[in-house]
């Protein structure tokens, strides 16, 4: 039931001029005899009583009724009134910045205006929250910017560098201008790497990026994913291997998508698990959702490192001078993928091994 402030007030009103009514009836019934047998005795205003209440006896008594119930209603909407002020001088601090956005209004929950304190506060505490989320967006949006100009700077300069000697004619003979341009192509490259990547965890992060559905066997794409990334895992001196007891398990998803987020768990382990010189894929079948593992067996995440893996431009070894461990954005686009799927995506490591976990919902 929704709450309704107006009919708690119209009844908390009832309530007080009635029981105001009462007060001043019985403050009259009570009084007026005790008053009229005190004054009786004292001689000088014995003549002055019974000439004022001889003639007007009701109208007195009704008069002296009517201020008590004025003084008991007056103090009874007291409480209300002074509720309302301090709610309003709240919001006008709050609103000045006197007090801070979380400041919170207290008041016991049997008072009337006990809800209107609650959205209040709630509405500050929203605020508050949205500014200060804003505040992060705007922090990121810095980084982000810091961070692209860095990565597009680095490889940049490298072109430029290596395509300056040879419009100079700074080269030996042509293995060494081949060799330049080698360099000049694989910097390019990256930089090719790092813009679509950008460009895709842009359009995974607003939305634009509509999802292509079909249904596949997971199982299989991931098979055929591995037997594609067997001869760069050959060359790095690691094989693969999956373990699973399925065969067939269907999900509803966009192909391209989830095969570029086990492209980067695939790539990211041969880039930092080639010390244990395997990768394992395990898949498993859950109720709802296949489960499936990208495990290596090289060093360690630290542990401080786990909660921020996933963030955008986040590297373990906080090396940017170097432009390996790929952009930065393999995972973030990964979990970006994830959550627009609907599953999720994990990560734990220790001595043993790194473990990726993803959850993709399945056909039921």
């Amino acid at each position: 039931m929704k709450d309704n402030l107006t009919r708690k007030l119209v009844v908390r009103s009832f309530v007080y001029f009635f029981l105001s009514i009462l007060l001043a009836a019985v403050s009259v019934s009570m009084l007026v005899p005790i008053v009229l047998w005190i004054v009786t005795r004292v001689g000088p205003l014995q003549n002055l009583v019974y000439s004022v209440f001889s003639g007007y006896h009701e109208e007195a008594v009704l008069g002296f009724g009517v201020l008590l119930f004025i003084l008991y209603y007056a103090f009874f909407q007291w409480s209300i009134f002074h509720s309302f002020g301090q709610i309003n001088d709240t919001v006008g601090r709050i609103a000045n910045g006197s007090l801070a956005l979380n400041h919170k209004i207290v008041m016991r929950r049997s008072h009337p205006l006990s809800s209107m304190a609650a959205n209040v506060n709630n509405l500050a505490g929203r605020l508050d929250a949205a500014l200060e989320e804003e505040r992060k967006a705007e922090q990121t949006k810095n980084e982000l910017i810091t961070n692209v100009s860095h990565d597009l700077r680095t490889p940049l300069t490298s072109v430029l560098g290596y395509l300056g000697l040879i419009e100079q004619d700074r080269y030996r003979d042509e293995v060494e201008l081949r060799h330049y341009v080698q360099i000049a192509y694989d910097k390019s490259q990256r930089l090719n790497v790092l813009i679509n990547d950008l460009f895709e965890y842009t359009r995974m992060r607003h939305d634009t990026a509509a999802l292509k559905v079909t249904s596949f066997n997971l199982v299989e794409m991931l098979g055929q994913l591995l037997v594609q990334f067997r001869l760069p895992l050959e060359e790095a001196g690691m094989h693969s291997k999956m373990v699973t007891k399925e065969t067939t398990i269907m999900v509803k998803a966009d192909a391209a998508k989830l095969v570029r987020v086990f492209e980067n768990l695939i790539a990211n382990a041969m880039n930092y698990g080639k010390d244990g010189k395997q990768v394992i894929v395990t898949v498993q079948r859950e109720p709802n959702a296949a489960i499936v593992e990208v495990i290596n067996f090289g060093e360690p995440i630290p542990s401080t490192d786990l909660p921020y893996i996933f963030d955008r431009f986040y590297r373990v070894d906080k090396s940017r001078t170097q432009w390996s461990g790929g952009s930065g954005l393999g995972l973030a686009i990964a979990k970006s993928m994830m959550e627009k799927h609907g599953g999720t995506i994990s990560v734990s490591s220790d001595m043993d091994q790194t473990s990726f976990r993803v959850s993709v919902p399945i056909i039921q």
